[in-house]
């Protein structure tokens, strides 16, 4: 009941901040204290959160990626962004989340820029009412918002770590998860049936997508600091904000649910606060593996904090990626 009336109330938390808080705010001070030219790859910043995290950088100075599917949604988004602010230098690249062979193709278009890389922010999601598969025969939302985010994150990994070692500026990884990772038992979260669900339920299979988020950022974590790399992984919880994730089918949250709730509903601005709030804050330099909520470190549940849960999907995750990537080569 406290945590509620602070989040109704808007209360700032340790950070200055709290729910009411927009992404300009909590970033108004980053362009005196970030580094210039700094390069952020943002999934899913076509609309919603992530157009308005991509909006918010270019205007901070930061050289935005928009990784998106849609190329013509992008390039809307591209000019609404120069028109607001001219000198910004936004690049357009083509990613399909759901395709091992079209993430393989994005690293391998945005490396040849020659670009440092900063910060990646894994922010595309997709919630499916009905059960789909994508082109590599996996459940389409754990390929798309789990999966896909992996494997980009992995090929991209080494250049975060060469720029921060380069320029000395510590890289961020965010994952964008979503509190509902809490709904999820642990006797349903079991890596072959989020790959190929026997009983599907889109609700159940968007939480276990957001489970995994956290825990790959748990055990990411432990491998960068095992590696003394001067990059960070976190995860952050946005907000219940009505974006196109929900629209998509009322089976998810129903418009009477939206009306009833509509003082726990937070703006698009105020939706991508945490997630820029991660991505630039000079007051989380070093933190590392942790779980984020209206701009504060907060508690995710008990198993998107099990370490040996974490280790295990990696595991899972890895031998399986990796076994589809060869056999597309044969």
């Amino acid at each position: 009941m406290k945590e509620t009336l602070r989040y109704l109330a808007g209360v700032a938390g340790p950070s200055g901040f709290g729910s009411n808080s927009t992404a300009e705010k909590v970033t108004e001070d980053c362009s005196s204290l970030v580094p210039s030219q700094l390069t952020a790859i943002i999934t899913g910043a076509t609309s919603g959160i992530g157009a308005e995290t991509a909006r918010v950088l270019a205007k901070r100075g930061i050289r935005v990626v928009i990784a998106a599917r849609d190329l013509k949604k992008g390039g809307e988004v591209k000019e609404r962004i120069q028109k607001e602010s001219p000198r910004a230098e936004i690049v357009l690249l083509e990613i399909n989340l759901s395709s091992f062979a079209s993430i393989k193709r994005f690293c391998s278009q945005f490396l040849s820029l020659g670009l440092p890389l900063n910060i990646l922010i894994n922010n595309a999601g997709k919630y499916s009412k009905n059960l789909e598969f994508s082109e590599d025969k996996i459940e389409m939302t754990f390929a798309t918002n789990y999966l896909g985010h992996y494997l980009l994150t992995e090929m991209l990994l080494e250049k975060l770590v060469e720029t921060a070692a380069q320029t000395g500026t510590e890289g961020r990884i965010i994952n964008v998860s979503s509190v509902i990772h809490s709904w999820v038992r642990r006797d349903e979260f079991r890596f072959s049936d989020m790959l190929n669900p026997k009983n599907y339920n889109g609700t159940r299979a968007y939480a276990q997508s957001k489970l995994a988020n956290i825990l790959h950022a748990k055990e990411m974590a432990k491998k960068l600091n095992a590696k003394n790399a001067r990059v960070t992984i976190n995860a952050v919880h946005p907000g219940i904000v009505k974006t196109g994730i929900i629209r998509d089918h009322k089976g998810f949250i129903t418009d009477s649910i939206f009306f009833l709730a509509s003082k726990l509903l937070k703006t698009t601005s105020q939706g991508a606060s945490t997630t820029c709030y991660v991505a630039l804050s000079q007051q989380i330099n070093g933190v590392n593996g942790k779980y984020f909520t209206d701009c504060n470190e907060s508690y995710c549940s008990s198993l998107a904090n099990d370490q040996s849960e974490a280790r295990r999907l990696w595991k899972q995750t890895h031998a399986f990626i990796h076994r589809i990537l060869c056999q597309s080569t044969i």
